[in-house]
């Protein structure tokens, strides 16, 4: 199926963990997806929401924009001279790739703190703003004690799991395959902490705040969502994929806030579904989405609208394009992530441009292949058309033939009779045995051997070879050729000469509508052929576009370089890393002497 409708390419990409990078050959592109589309439906039943018509409360989505801070602004500038530097061929793809450029533009977006904790805790960024939001919607709600939720994969707590939390844990669960395919991932920065911290300043009781990070059992979870239905807790922080599937906490739910911006359609998704939902007290509730402005975070956005679009052509059939990229890739390219750090809109037209251009010509190509096969099916119309004309002509002379038969009063059919070889029958049990003796004489296969006649016209039998199906054929030779298989009972094969025989009214009909149809086709195909490619003018302009656009980017990238007044060059990024690096080190030489100390001391090392 891969070779059919896939096209694989080999990348750099995040590990499932967050916490590294790895190659990985994965599917780059989907083809024919019209076919594979077809032969999906056969065995799926597809129900979208919107046809379904489920009570769930009405949503007021919120998108809060947030101007992004001057220190934002200087590590956006950083990431596009890596981008650079990765693009001129001038870095390892080990050392840094555009999937690590991607990985801090996210971080970047919500919070610097998660590339270096050490970072300056501006009140402007969105994660303050979240935290605004929620103390506001906690207060205004404390009444009734609705509750809240707030999606973040970046900077989640760290996996430290007590002994006593691994013996409750008696489950043993397998870990879901949202949650090894997630984005979460841990930063030296705690996102959680920090919001939990500001949450209590602010006002919310602690008891009233949870991650669903600190439940590690099914038990755990079931306590937690207990609470949180009941409103015990009224803010629920967690990622989305453990607190995606199954998480039936909506019955007090008001507003869900989507802190950071996940890369793939079916995340956001499921974010929304926890909201949205059946069994919420709630008619109306809100999602708040936070997108920090001249960062990454419009992008992704816009990214996910696209990939969401096209999913959406796909599940209900609205005209998908014969080819897409694969909608769960992880990482911009270079042309888009220049485009978000310089700010130019002539790059973001240009990138609209190159998808609509390439969306068109998808369009053409495929208007194209169906002229072809328009103008194979002119080319075969005046032989079809003769063969079916023949065909109603033969069947109202066999037609009119039987008409002239002698009628039995009793089936109100032609009165029965058959000869096999010399010998004429008209009682049925004596020709069946007769029927079955002469097929059973026959020995040559894949050859139509006549064994008698059937209401005056020739019959013949055709024993297939297993090459060619291994069934028996029986033919009736009039102006028509009426064809039946045989089965064991000779009995019920006399039936079937009478049904494929006397059913000769409905294969007139069939015969007419099937002419009908083949001029109609030709009429249509004449129509297609004779009409230019409906948005020919729109691709001619948008190429001219593309075209003009590309050569002023270029010019304009050159003069930029040349008139560009030399800056100090930041290292933000770099320095983040290396006092990482160092930290690494430092621990592991502080448990090396950790477990020299237990050694001489007699204790066991776990």
């Amino acid at each position: 199926m891969v070779d059919v409708f896939g096209e694989q390419k080999t990348d750099w990409e995040l590990k499932p963990a967050g916490n590294g990078f790895k190659e990985r050959t994965r599917i780059a592109n989907y083809t024919g997806l019209p076919e594979l589309m077809s032969m999906f439906k056969q065995i799926a039943d597809i129900r979208t929401s919107d046809s379904l018509k489920l009570d769930v409360p009405d949503c007021e989505y919120k998108v809060v924009n947030v101007e992004a801070t001057p220190f934002q602004k200087e590590l956006v500038d950083e990431l596009s001279e890596r981008a650079d530097a990765i693009n001129s061929g001038n870095v390892d793809p080990s050392i840094d790739n555009m999937l690590k450029i991607t990985s801090d533009g996210r971080k970047l977006g919500l919070d610097p703190r998660l590339i270096d904790p050490s970072f300056e805790d501006n009140p402007n960024t969105k994660l303050n703003q979240c935290v605004e939001n929620v103390v506001r919607i906690h207060a205004e709600t404390s009444e009734e004690k609705l509750t809240q939720i707030i999606f973040c994969d970046l900077g989640v707590p760290h996996k430290n799991t007590t002994d006593a939390e691994k013996a409750d844990d008696n489950s043993n669960d397998e870990i879901s395959s949202a949650e090894r395919d997630s984005l979460e991932e841990e930063c030296d920065f705690c996102v959680y902490d920090d919001i939990k911290a500001k949450l209590i300043d602010k006002g919310i009781p602690e008891n009233e705040i949870a991650y669903i990070h600190n439940a590690k059992t099914e038990k755990q979870k079931s306590e937690l969502f207990d609470k949180v239905r009941s409103g015990e807790v009224r803010v629920l922080l967690g990622s989305t994929a453990k607190m995606g599937t199954g998480t039936n906490v909506q019955k007090k739910l008001i507003a869900v806030h989507d802190l950071d911006i996940p890369w793939r359609p079916a995340d956001l998704e499921q974010r929304a579904g926890r909201i949205i939902r059946q069994g919420n007290e709630n008619k109306n509730v809100e999602i708040y989405r936070y997108v920090t402005k001249g960062t990454f975070d419009a992008y992704s956005y816009q990214t996910l609208e696209n990939k969401q679009k096209f999913i959406s052509q796909i599940m209900t059939s609205k005209e998908p394009a014969r080819k897409c990229e694969d909608v769960d890739q992880q990482a911009l390219t270079y042309s888009e992530i220049k485009a978000l750090c310089t700010g130019d809109e002539r790059i973001k037209e240009k990138l609209m441009l190159d998808n609509d251009v390439k969306e068109l010509k998808a369009l053409e190509a495929e208007y194209n292949n169906t002229v072809y096969e328009m103008e194979d099916k002119i080319k075969v119309f005046p032989e079809r058309e003769e063969r079916l004309n023949n065909a109603l002509e033969n069947l109202r002379s066999d037609r009119e033939y039987l008409r002239k038969l002698p009628i039995d009063e009793e089936t109100k059919l032609p009165v029965f009779r058959i000869t096999i070889g010399e010998t004429e029958y008209t009682d049925r049990k004596e020709a069946a045995k007769a029927f079955e003796d002469a097929v059973l004489s026959i020995r040559v296969a894949d050859n139509s051997v006549q064994i008698g006649e059937f209401q005056g016209f020739p019959l013949s039998v055709t024993m297939n070879s297993p090459a060619m199906g291994g069934d028996v054929t029986a033919t009736i030779k009039g102006a028509y050729l009426h064809s039946t298989k045989l089965i064991e009972s000779f009995a019920h094969n006399l039936k079937r000469l009478e049904g494929t025989l006397y059913n000769i009214d409905r294969k007139i009909s069939d015969t007419n509508t099937n002419l009908t149809k083949l001029r109609v086709d030709f009429n249509e195909a004449q129509k297609i052929v004779s009409e230019p490619f409906p948005q020919a003018d729109e691709l001619d302009t948008k190429e001219f576009r593309l075209k003009t656009l590309t050569e002023e980017l270029n010019q304009a990238a050159i003069e930029a370089k040349k008139n560009s007044p030399k800056k100090e060059k930041t290292c933000y990024f770099e320095r983040a890393k290396l006092k990482k690096e160092a930290m690494r080190l430092s621990q592991k030489k502080s448990d090396k002497c950790n477990d020299k100390s237990k050694k001489r001391n007699g204790e066991s090392i776990d």
